[in-house]
């Protein structure tokens, strides 16, 4: 990996989302502020947002976020799902920091570098370090962490092109014993059925809802798998849950949904977008 930056550079930032820092920090803001959450009972562990552009997926993923505003962590740790083809199950960055708009947020190396070893131990799975990754879904997530988690925070960034139950489960479990001794945030980053119908969009996101609701991670990768419901980081959510749960996450609250379509009025093909918390209630 000689030669690359440490900085990761942000390939979305002026098209995903804008690349004014004071724009973009009051669009964000004008999100966390919109979101009206019921009132939530015990310890966030983990959000489940979208990762759409922040036009179309930004009123859903303020929700998410909410959960967590004026929340501090050491540690967050964002799963997405790798939309490129790459060889590798499980992606992680070169990069000694992600850049966005709003800063740059620094990556946990020795995190990686144990996450990495508890995996080589039971299953022979990798991360695999890549450096100047165009993958928008983790990124997507990071301004919105900016503004809302309160001071800074180290990055743990993981990106999945594996279907296997498997090696999702190493690492959700693996993930929870890095994160035990910190003070630390899961974020599943995923959108929900794509281009369809609104109609057959409802109903095929109520099925990967429910199946989040379930706090079941072979729920999730079953209902992808039955087409009882579509989510393009499932196996990231998955991971998550598996991760959540090891940590006393015992429930799933379903905070908002919407559709591509909300915003464009275009109903005809349209993406889905859900926020959801993970609590550990007793």
């Amino acid at each position: 990996m000689a030669g690359i930056s440490d900085i990761r550079p942000s390939p979305i930032a002026g098209t995903w989302y804008t690349a004014d820092p004071k724009r973009l920090a009051h669009q964000v803001d004008e999100y966390l502020a919109a979101a009206k959450l019921p009132d939530l009972h015990g310890e966030v562990i983990g959000i489940i947002a979208p990762h759409a552009g922040h036009r179309y997926s930004g009123p859903t993923a303020g929700y998410a976020f909410r959960a967590i505003q004026r929340n501090s962590y050491d540690l967050v740790v964002v799963i997405s799902p790798m939309h490129g083809f790459h060889p590798a199950s499980l992606l992680t960055t070169a990069h000694t920091a992600y850049s966005t708009p709003l800063g740059n947020i620094p990556v946990d190396a020795e995190a990686i570098k144990e996450l990495t070893e508890l995996m080589l131990q039971q299953s022979g799975a990798d991360l695999f370090p890549v450096a100047n990754d165009g993958e928008h879904s983790l990124e997507i997530e990071l301004p919105f962490l900016q503004r809302a988690v309160e001071g800074d925070f180290h990055l743990l960034p993981v990106m999945v092109r594996t279907q296997s139950a498997r090696t999702i489960e190493i690492l959700g479990k693996s993930l929870a014993k890095v994160m035990a001794s910190k003070k630390s945030l899961l974020v599943a980053s995923t959108d929900l059925s794509h281009f369809y119908p609104q109609a057959t969009a409802q109903r095929l996101d109520t099925g990967m809802l429910e199946a989040f609701s379930s706090l079941d991670p072979m729920a999730i990768l079953d209902a992808e798998e039955t087409g009882k419901g579509y989510a393009c980081g499932a196996p990231a959510v998955a991971a998550v849950m598996w991760a959540a749960r090891e940590l006393g996450a015992n429930k799933v609250e379903i905070l908002h949904h919407s559709t591509s379509g909300d915003v464009t009025g275009d109903y005809n093909q349209v993406v889905g977008y859900g926020a959801a918390v993970l609590l550990k209630t007793g």
